[in-house]
C-alpha cells in the first residue's frame, strides 16, 4: 500500500478529499490528516509518506512552502496540490517546483477515478524502478550505493544479523507493509506475486505476522543468518531455494527454512549415475520411477533438487553423448530449472523419457513426414503463444511428439534448444517493448510471460549483456 497525507486548515476539506477518492482500490492508505501544517511536517519527517496531499494557500506556511521543507529535509515524498480556479497559476508554479500534479476545488467526482488511476500508475513504476536500483545494489553488495537507496542500512550497528524471506502470494500483491516492523524490514516486490523482505535483528524471531491462513501465501523461504551485509545476496539465495520447496510437492505449503539435505540424498543419485554408467536399464527405470517418493521421504529440497539434474545430466552426456548431444541437456540452476519444469515430477517424467529415448533409438513409430509437420505445428504454437507458460512435456503431448525427441528437433532444425528458442521470443519481444512503451519493467516480464521480476533481470541481462533498466536508457 502506498501511504497518503491530508493537510488543509479546513477540515471540511480533508473530509472532502478523502471521501471524493477510491483510495484503497488503487493501493493508498491515508495515514494521516492534518489541519496544522507544523504537525504535518513533523509526521512526514518521521514516517515518510509516499503521497502528500496538501491545500496550496493555508495561513500559517503555504503548501509550496511545505514541498520546500520537505525536499530539503531529504524525503522523497511527492506531492499533489489542491488548488481554487483563482490559485491555477500558483499551481502550475507548484509542478515547475517539482510536484507531482494538482487538482481544483471543488472536485470534479468524474475527473476523480482517472485522476487517482494515475497517481497509482506513476507510483507503481517508482515503485518498480526503485526495487530493481535497490535488487542490483544487493546483489553486487555496494554498501555506498544500498546506503544511497534506502534508509535501512544507514541504521545498522555492527552487531545487526540478517536474514532473507521470500513469500510466493497466489494473488497479486500481498501488501506485506503491515506484516512487520518497517524499521526493521526492508520490502522488495520481485514480481506481481514474488515478494522479498530483508530483515533485521529485532524482526529476525518475530515471523508469526504472517498471514498463512486461507490462499494468500502460497509458499515462504526463509535464509540462515548472517552479520554482515556482503552476505545478502547468499541469503536471497537461500530464501528462494527455501520458498521453492513447493516445486517438489505443490499441496505443501507454508514457511520453509533453508537447510542442506545433500547428505541424504547424494548416495541416491550416485547410485543412479552408477546405473547411467553401466547400462542398468531394468534397474535404472524403476529407480527414476521412484524419485519423487525417495525425494519426499528425505525431505529434500530445491538444492538437492538442482543436484541430481546436474549430477544426471552430466553422466548422461559422458556416457550417450552422440546420442544426446542435440538434446536440452544443460547444467541449469534452480531458476531455470523451475522455468523450464511445472515441477519436480514433471522433470523425473523428462528423465524418464530420456532413459527410454536412449533404449528405443531405432523404434520411431511416426514418419520423418509426419514429425516435420507436427515440428512446425509446434513451432508456430509456441510463436504465438510465448507469453503463456510453456512446458515441453505438454507441447509433445499436444503435437504427438516424444519430448526427448523433440530437443533433438530444435537442436537440429532450429540451432537452437526450446529453452533458447522461447527465452530469445520472449526477450526480443520485451526490447521492443521496453524501447516503445512507457510500461514498467515489471509489467514488461508480465507481458512476455515471466513472472518472476528477479529471474527476468537475470535472463534479460544473460541475454542482452545489460539490465532491462539500463537498456531503456540506451
Amino acid at each position: 500500500m502506498y501511504s497518503v497525507i491530508i493537510v488543509d486548515d479546513e477540515p471540511w476539506a480533508i473530509k472532502g478529499i478523502s471521501n471524493a477518492f477510491d483510495w484503497s482500490k488503487h493501493g493508498f492508505e491515508i495515514t494521516g490528516q492534518f489541519t496544522s501544517v507544523h504537525k504535518a511536517y513533523e509526521f512526514i519527517c518521521e514516517e515518510n509518506p509516499d503521497l502528500i496531499v496538501t491545500d496550496i494557500r493555508m495561513p500559517e506556511i503555504s503548501g509550496l512552502e511545505l514541498m520546500r521543507m520537505t525536499k530539503k529535509k531529504g524525503v522523497e515524498a511527492d506531492f499533489v496540490f489542491v488548488s481554487g480556479f483563482a490559485e491555477f497559476a500558483y499551481a502550475q508554479e507548484a509542478i515547475r517546483y517539482g510536484a507531482l500534479d494538482y487538482f481544483l476545488k471543488p472536485i470534479d467526482i468524474e475527473l476523480a477515478e482517472s485522476f487517482i488511476h494515475k497517481l497509482a500508475v506513476h507510483f507503481a513504476k517508482k515503485r518498480s524502478h526503485r526495487n530493481n536500483l535497490i535488487l542490483e545494489a544487493l546483489m553486487s553488495t555496494d554498501n555506498h550505493e544500498l546506503s544511497r537507496l534506502t534508509p535501512f542500512f544507514n541504521s545498522s550497528s555492527g552487531e545487526d544479523y540478517y536474514r532473507a524471506l521470500i513469500v510466493y502470494s497466489n494473488r497479486d500483491q500481498i501488501c506485506g507493509r503491515k506484516r512487520f516492523d518497517v524499521e526493521h524490514t526492508l520490502e522488495i516486490e520481485l514480481g506481481s506475486r514474488k515478494t522479498l523482505y530483508i530483515l533485521k535483528s529485532g524482526q529476525l524471531a518475530n515471523l508469526q505476522g504472517l498471514e498463512w491462513a486461507g490462499t494468500d501465501i502460497k509458499a515462504a523461504g526463509i535464509s540462515s543468518i548472517s552479520n554482515h551485509y556482503k552476505d545478502l545476496a547468499k541469503l536471497i539465495k537461500e530464501s528462494d531455494l527455501a520458498a521453492s520447496k513447493v516445486f517438489l510437492n505443490e499441496d505443501e505449503k507454508g514457511l520453509f527454512e533453508y537447510e542442506q539435505k545433500l547428505d541424504t540424498v547424494k548416495p541416491y543419485i550416485d547410485s543412479i549415475s552408477v546405473m547411467i554408467q553401466e547400462k542398468q536399464f531394468e534397474a535404472l527405470e524403476d529407480t527414476i520411477g521412484r524419485l519423487k517418493n525417495d525425494f519426499s521421504k528425505n525431505n529434500a529440497g530445491m538444492g538437492e533438487v538442482v543436484y541430481l539434474w546436474n549430477q544426471v545430466v552430466g553422466v548422461l552426456l559422458a556416457s550417450f553423448y552422440e546420442e544426446l548431444k542435440d538434446m536440452e541437456l544443460g547444467f541449469l540452476n534452480y531458476a531455470e530449472l523451475k522455468e523450464r519444469f511445472e515441477n519436480f515430477e514433471s522433470l523425473c517424467g523428462f528423465l524418464y523419457d530420456v532413459l527410454l529415448y536412449i533404449r528405443q533409438l531405432n523404434r520411431q513409430c511416426a514418419s520423418e513426414g509426419d514429425i516435420g509437420s507436427y515440428f512446425a505445428q509446434m513451432v508456430k504454437y509456441i510463436d504465438n503463444h510465448y507469453s503463456t507458460k510453456l512446458y515441453l512435456k505438454d507441447l509433445s503431448a499436444k503435437f504427438f511428439l516424444n519430448q526427448v525427441y523433440c530437443c533433438q528437433l530444435f537442436k537440429k532444425n532450429l540451432g537452437k534448444t526450446f529453452s533458447e528458442y522461447v527465452t530469445e521470443l520472449r526477450i526480443n519481444k520485451a526490447c521492443e517493448l521496453l524501447k516503445h512503451t512507457e510500461m514498467s519493467v515489471e509489467e514488461v516480464a508480465l507481458k512476455v510471460g515471466i513472472m518472476d521480476y528477479y529471474y527476468f533481470n537475470k535472463v534479460f541481462k544473460k541475454q542482452c549483456g545489460i539490465t532491462p533498466a539500463k537498456y531503456r536508457k540506451c
